[in-house]
């Protein structure tokens, strides 16, 4: 019997993708298609009084110019309907007249070249007034700041509580306390494959959009809610994706194509419509990561026990919800890390203000407060003069312990073997007294006076999947017999992490066939139910649980003689609720994946040059369905993140980009990857993952911020609280005696 699962096959994409027969969005060409270009807002915060197109529409070439009043129902928002599709008077939604960020769109221009539409997108005039614009979270709670939607009573996006045991007598309790403010940037995702798309009426009269995105279904539903037309009449499909990394989520060009074409169509001209955006509206268009400022207060008694954390988290959601609510629920979950900790409170707040929004990135709201929390256990250490790997031992959560959420974390937690196997390999070893880190020469200067080097460990933990969760699959066998042919439909999106080939190898395994007579059909909506996103680490796990479950369905179908055997199966996640006495607490989640990270810097104090000489990530993934590319993952996931750690630091002033392009926006080059990476893989399977898989891919991005920070305090001395730490935070800062 043929057994994918465990192997390192080829991705079945690779020979397209690196020959270039692979088409992405603004690759496909249809004959006579037409092009739209987007008017983007004038002002951060304004309310738009008149959209002027008449000399627009006069350009030869023009085809029409589309504003708010051509929008059915102008709102559309992955969890709450709160942004406009296009922002201007006579809109069919109250306050949808003003803009709130620089990247608002105000109009759409189709024409017959993307030149001409371009052209007559500057030559559009807009009347607006200007608003007050707040940029900074804290200046838009203060009670008299303006309201950034008239329609609420502040400017609180969401707000969470969670208060765990009796915070203040612990606090009194305790033998040391330490506490800190902690500042982690915006950080841009920086996909090689800007937005893109092409959109048409099929042969069913469906509006029909080409584009790339992570959910096709909630593209759907987004594009159809905002035309007021029935879902079926709407069909998404995604041609090959560069990337995403929770950028995606995110509508940015689906709508307005869909809207186009609908809009030419009732003027009798059925062409197709392709947008490609540049790398400048880009960076306008699509959400960042979230911005976090925490005030970190914890305490521990002398034995190294820690009893008591406080978390107070301040979260600038930019101008829209997009999945701040989510975002922010999963950072008060992951605050304190895998840690037992008896006191907890936390006090999370997300902010509106007229910064670009901020929605989905890798990892999705645990690197703030893993970065809070793991330099919280780092001081902590270093004042009780205790080892950082020992100090973590004493406090890892166990089986059976309670969370800050009152219920503890779901059977299989290996973040003990993860920490002890990362800290073995990097050079901690367990004496009597407890682990002690060995030969590495902590903080010494090397031969080059100027120049010292350090190390530093974190640990970490990020649940994975959106509960409650489900996804769809289907699996047909062919042929007489034997299986000549094997056909799995689902809408999971590939992004580049090379998904579809893994729904080749659940489905392989099952059948007992060579993943080379498996075709996949992906990401379009008509031939698909729904499977969810691709985010939030949860496609292998979500996706292989639907294929194994069909792939059964259709070979006990095939065995019992049925020609061809169709089997479809809807997987859905196991619940998240359990009972406590009379109350139902909320469980955290149904998954979790661990990691820990070792870094080891070389800083010259005198430039501020520093350098990444070792990472090690150990990963607990459950099963490695692919071992080479959940290697590649873990690569991916620790280059992005010392990006986020050392260079990466996306600027807005008075909400205007800065950094709007990649030449002033700077991410990590070959020139900056560490010198040694060793990617780990731990397998305790997961009781519930398919084949004993867990969701990974955000997880090695965790705790490399403050295993970072770390190292570059015992190369020099000094604790840093915010990231990037750039150069010149280095320079003359002289180790203490």
């Amino acid at each position: 019997m043929e057994q994918s699962v465990g192997k390192s096959i080829e991705r079945f994409d690779s020979v397209d993708k690196v020959t270039g027969k692979a088409l992405f969005p603004g690759d496909i060409n249809f004959y006579d298609q037409v092009f739209m270009s987007t008017l983007f807002s004038p002002s951060p915060h304004a309310i738009i009084k008149q959209v002027e197109f008449s000399d627009a529409l006069k350009m030869p070439g023009v085809i029409t110019v589309l504003t708010a009043e051509d929008v059915p129902l102008n709102e559309y928002g992955l969890i709450i309907n709160d942004q406009p599709v296009l922002c201007g008077p006579n809109s069919s939604k109250v306050y949808s007249d003003r803009t709130r960020f620089i990247g608002d769109q105000i109009a759409l221009v189709v024409a017959e070249d993307d030149h001409i539409a371009k052209k007559a997108a500057r030559m559009i005039h807009i009347e607006y007034q200007a608003l007050d614009i707040l940029t900074e979270p804290n200046d838009a709670l203060d009670k008299n700041a303006a309201i950034i939607h008239p329609d609420r009573e502040s400017n609180i996006m969401f707000a969470r509580k969670i208060d765990f045991g009796c915070i203040n007598n612990a606090f009194k309790e305790a033998d040391i306390v330490i506490e800190s403010v902690y500042h982690t940037p915006a950080q841009e995702h920086v996909f090689l494959q800007p937005e893109a798309g092409i959109a048409y009426y099929d042969e069913q009269d469906r509006i029909t959009v080409i584009t790339g995105g992570q959910w096709a279904h909630g593209d759907q539903r987004q594009i159809a809610h905002a035309l007021q037309v029935p879902e079926e009449k709407v069909r998404v499909i995604y041609a090959a994706i560069g990337g995403a990394f929770g950028g995606k989520e995110d509508i940015s060009v689906q709508i307005s194509l869909a809207l186009a074409v609908m809009r030419l169509n009732e003027m009798g001209i059925r062409r197709p419509v392709k947008t490609v955006w540049s790398r400048k509206e880009s960076i306008y268009g699509h959400p960042k990561r979230h911005p976090f400022t925490i005030h970190a207060k914890w305490g521990a008694k002398a034995n190294g026990k820690i009893t008591a954390a406080s978390m107070d988290i301040v979260a600038d959601a930019g101008a829209y919800a997009s999945s701040t609510e989510a975002v922010l629920s999963v950072a008060t979950s992951l605050a304190i890390g895998p840690y037992y900790i008896p006191n907890v409170y936390i006090h999370a707040r997300a902010v509106y203000t007229n910064n670009i929004p901020n929605g989905a990135f890798r990892a999705f709201g645990s690197p703030q407060v893993t970065f809070a929390a793991e330099m919280q256990i780092n001081k902590l250490a270093h004042a009780l003069r205790i080892d950082p790997v020992e100090l973590r031992m004493r406090n890892l959560i166990k089986e059976g312990e309670l969370t800050s959420l009152g219920t503890p974390l779901p059977q299989g937690i290996s973040i003990e073997n993860v920490l002890r196997t990362c800290a073995t390999k990097a050079g901690w070893k367990k004496m009597e007294k407890g682990w002690q880190l060995g030969e590495m020469p902590k903080g010494t200067e090397t031969v080059n006076s100027s120049t010292v080097k350090g190390i530093g460990i974190a640990a970490g933990y990020k649940s994975f999947g959106i509960p409650p969760d489900e996804c769809w699959a289907a699996v047909e066998i062919f042929g007489e017999e034997n299986i000549e042919k094997v056909t799995v439909w689902n809408a999971g999106a590939d992004l580049g992490q090379g998904s579809h080939s893994v729904y080749k190898q659940f489905a392989s395994s099952v059948l007992g066939v060579s993943d080379e007579i498996i075709e996949v059909i992906a990401s379009d909506t008509s031939s698909s139910e729904n499977s969810g996103s691709a985010s939030a680490s949860r496609i292998t796990f979500m996706t292989g649980n639907a294929i194994l479950g069909a792939a059964k369905i259709a070979l006990e179908k095939w065995q019992m003689g049925e020609r061809s055997a169709l089997g479809e199966f809807l997987y859905r996640a196991p619940k998240i609720l359990s009972g406590r006495g009379n109350k139902i607490k909320e469980h955290p989640n149904f998954g979790y994946g661990y990691v820990a990270q070792a870094v080891e810097v070389e800083i010259d104090r005198e430039t501020g040059a520093s350098r990444v000489l070792r990472v090690i990530s150990v990963n607990d993934v459950g099963r490695a369905i692919n071992p080479l590319q959940v290697k590649g993952q873990i690569e991916g996931a620790v280059i992005q993140a010392l990006g986020y750690a050392k260079m990466e630091n996306f600027r807005q002033e008075n909400g205007e980009p800065i950094t709007d392009s990649l030449a002033t926006y700077l991410v990590p080059t070959i020139m900056d990857i560490p010198g040694k990476l060793e990617s780990v893989i731990i397998e305790e399977p997961d009781p519930n993952g398919p084949m004993g898989a867990r969701g990974m891919g955000e997880m090695p991005f965790v705790p490399f911020a403050p295993a970072f920070n770390s190292a570059v305090h015992d190369a020099v001395g000094v604790w840093f609280d915010q990231i990037p730490l750039m150069p010149e935070n280095y320079i003359y800062r002289k180790k203490p005696e």
